[in-house]
């Protein structure tokens, strides 16, 4: 499942590998995110030109389109999407978390008004398994309850209660009919709260999981509290299981991350940002549709070996973007997806040699300068 691989000996950086039916990932490791079964802006070409390692899907998205019964006619999410690496699925929880206003919660599970046809549908924990075992995900997990920032630690703990009673629910599902070697993962919930992501922590463990999502955070928390329950799961996980933080993060945030002990990470920040016209360079972010650009024959970024980065200048991205030319924005996105793969190579990297703080304050000093610079 997870191996261990190497520690760093000043922070809680570690490298690893685990291994899914569909392959294998050396972590720390950041997956795309592909909501509608595709990475926007991106063929299944540009993901194995790029090497992604591995994908996350939306399977309450594909539940409502365009259905679990087609996506397991055409043989499962691998052969409906043409994609052959690791593919983990979230569970609904998050939607309870983003479509507030379109959902009831109890502790039977979640009822949804459907934001595509207003139809209603209720989700219980076993369905939420359900449905990601028949779309053909790798790696399933279990619906939880995800909560905003701030909240009581009445409000966190029952949530976080409700969650546990629903992992106990999703991996009996889960073992009763899981018969492709999929594996199971647990959802650490307990908002800002010590004692709470520590109980969550133990109840989960007896469910003889090996990887473990942070659910929670990163949903309007200051940086602080954010960094000391990393910390703190970093004390309370098993060092022999994986660490899984959902919906994260910005290249600072997943070196601050990882230096707290993370593993594994998926994020829209590289699509969108690329839909925006902004790259990620290893001298900050720029908007390359900004006028300052205008002029400019220079690649996004030099020390970038990508295909947009060998072949255009960044003056011929933002005639493209300018004039709504939508190979602009696929181009910018292409190397913001290779660029994170590539920052990610450097990350292990650095963990392996005994140089990550070396890397980090490096790193951190030269983004943060340079992104100060852009107009």
């Amino acid at each position: 499942m997870f191996k261990l691989i190497k520690k760093d000996t000043t922070t809680c950086a570690r490298t690893g590998v685990f291994k899914t039916r569909a392959s294998q990932v050396h972590t720390p490791a950041f997956f795309p995110v592909a909501t509608q079964a595709t990475v926007k802006g991106l063929t299944q070409d540009h993901l194995k030109e790029i090497d992604v390692d591995g994908l996350l899907v939306n399977a309450y998205h594909l539940f409502l389109r365009p259905g679990t019964e087609i996506i397991k006619k055409c043989g499962g999410l691998h052969s409906f999407m043409g994609f052959d690496k690791t593919i983990i699925t979230d569970s609904g929880g998050y939607q309870i978390f983003s479509l507030e206003r379109f959902r009831k919660v109890s502790d039977q599970g979640v009822e949804f008004q459907s934001h595509v046809d207003g139809s209603t549908f209720f989700l219980t924990p076993e369905e939420a398994i359900r449905i990601q075992l028949d779309l053909g995900s790798d790696v399933v997990v279990p619906l939880d309850e995800c909560v905003k920032h701030p909240i009581s630690e009445k409000g966190a703990r029952k949530a976080m209660e409700r969650s546990i009673d629903w992992a106990g629910r999703g991996k009996e599902y889960f073992d009763k009919h899981n018969q492709s070697n999929r594996m199971f993962w647990g959802i650490i919930q307990g908002s800002t709260y010590k004692e709470l992501r520590g109980e969550c922590i133990e109840k989960l463990l007896p469910l003889g999981i090996k990887g473990f999502c942070i659910g929670g955070l990163s949903v309007g928390e200051p940086e602080d509290l954010r960094y000391n329950m990393l910390l703190f799961i970093d004390e309370k996980v098993p060092k022999e299981c994986l660490r899984y933080f959902m919906g994260y993060g910005k290249p600072g945030d997943i070196l601050e991350a990882v230096s707290l002990g993370v593993d594994l990470f998926d994020c829209v920040v590289p699509t969108r940002y690329g839909r925006t016209g902004t790259a990620f360079t290893n001298q900050g972010e720029i908007t390359v549709r900004n006028a300052n650009y205008s002029q400019d024959t220079e690649p996004l970024d030099k020390e970038c070996s990508c295909y947009t980065c060998r072949n255009f200048s960044r003056a011929y991205l933002r005639h493209l973007i300018n004039v709504k030319e939508m190979t602009g924005t696929q181009l910018v996105t292409y190397h913001n997806v290779f660029w994170y793969k590539n920052f990610m190579v450097k990350i292990r990297e650095a963990i392996n040699c005994g140089k990550f703080s070396e890397l980090k304050d490096t790193f951190l000093n030269r983004f943060k300068e340079a992104k100060g610079n852009d107009n």
